[in-house]
């Protein structure tokens, strides 16, 4: 997998190309993130690299998370340095909200390096991972688009309604599977193969062509696509 970078979604506009033809984007703003830990295949049996996004206040961070990025002065430490076993470095940052890892060699990386949009320079298509938005217990026609009952004199009070659900009597049961009302929505989504339209460092922003999953400000995933075409 590549290696990519963690991000929270802006929301979406319209900009024009030279033609004068307009293009649906979304502006996410991807990192700064600091890179928090470094799997080896040695110590962790695979190669990964370790992401934090969004900085979280020390007053709400857990101490876990805390020593997580940081060195804490602990017995625990202080019987490390005794005995002479030197622990992981650390990443020396601010607690991270948005932690996730890329399967990714880590040759020429360090902790505590920070990753920003420049990672995708050149990259022409990305893929962008994030959660949908909630509908909560929703019926048929919104779930799974039914077009419902009929609506003439002789419906009474079930136009929203699924219909029959069951069998005959062999087998006499409701099949597994079978589309019901339900919860719907708030489910990992990845859109792929979306065209990178511009970068901007400074501000550092990405505008990708197309819709991304979630609301505006919902936490999400770019990575270069692996999509061939």
């Amino acid at each position: 997998m590549a290696l990519g970078l963690l991000g929270r979604k802006v929301g979406m506009t319209q900009i024009f190309d030279e033609d004068g033809r307009v293009i649906p984007v979304t502006v996410i703003q991807a990192g700064p993130c600091h890179i928090l830990q470094l799997r080896t295949l040695d110590r962790d049996g695979y190669e990964a690299i370790q992401v934090g996004y969004l900085d979280k206040p020390r007053r709400k961070a857990t101490r876990a998370e805390r020593g997580h990025v940081a060195k804490l002065d602990s017995k625990r430490q202080r019987l490390l340095a005794a005995a002479g076993i030197q622990t992981l470095p650390k990443a020396n940052c601010e607690p991270k909200r948005f932690i996730r890892e890329f399967r990714h060699p880590v040759d020429g990386f360090s902790v505590g390096q920070v990753l920003t949009v420049e990672l995708f320079q050149g990259v022409k298509a990305v893929d962008v991972t994030g959660t949908t938005k909630g509908r909560g217990f929703s019926g048929v026609m919104k779930r799974h688009g039914f077009a419902g009952q009929g609506a003439s004199h002789g419906v009474k009070k079930v136009h929203r309604h699924p219909g029959s659900t069951g069998c005959n009597t062999s087998p006499g049961r409701v099949v597994p599977g079978r589309r019901m009302a339900g919860h719907y929505g708030h489910e990992r989504c990845t859109i792929r193969n979306l065209q990178l339209v511009k970068i901007d460092p400074e501000r550092h922003l990405l505008v990708v062509r197309g819709a991304v999953p979630g609301p505006a400000g919902g936490l999400v995933i770019i990575r270069p696509t692996n999509k061939v075409g």
